[in-house]
């Protein structure tokens, strides 16, 4: 069950990878709202701004749908196996990704910031869930050699 929750939030985050590749706009309203834009100021340098920003969130995007890609790859593979640096493989790229992601969106006061948080509570879980397998097989292993 870790892996499997592990690889839908890879999956989770790739989806996010893919947003920000295609289809997020330059400046959300949010965005206005948190850089207290006057209409004249976003005019005068909103042109500049939205051609560099596309350009940030390409790459922003291009690591999302990387990480996403990796953590789907981790589940499958080491993380099913219990290979011991898979868990820390997971913890410090979900923690890095979708976990900063949604602390920052909580602080910037972002819309987007419970869909964010719940993405990371769908990657805290399959930590949880490989811990709670972990111990279920130790005890289990255990007790066979009684």
């Amino acid at each position: 069950m870790s892996s499997a929750t592990l690889a839908l939030a890879g999956m989770i985050i790739a989806g996010i990878g893919l947003y920000f590749i295609a289809l997020r706009p330059p400046l959300l309203p949010e965005d206005v709202r948190y850089m207290n834009l006057s209409a004249a100021e976003l005019e005068a340098f909103g042109p500049r701004l939205a051609m560099w920003l596309t350009q940030v969130f390409r790459v922003l995007g291009g690591y999302a749908l990387a990480t996403g890609v990796l953590l789907i790859a981790l589940a499958l593979t080491a993380f099913r196996t219990r290979h011991p640096v898979a868990l820390a493989g997971a913890l410090v790229g979900g923690a890095s990704s979708i976990g900063l992601m949604s602390v920052a969106n909580f602080t910037i006061g972002s819309d987007f910031r419970w869909a964010l948080f719940a993405s990371a509570l769908v990657w805290a879980l399959s930590l949880a869930l490989y811990g709670f397998e972990s111990r279920a097989s130790t005890a289990v292993a255990g007790n066979g050699n009684r």
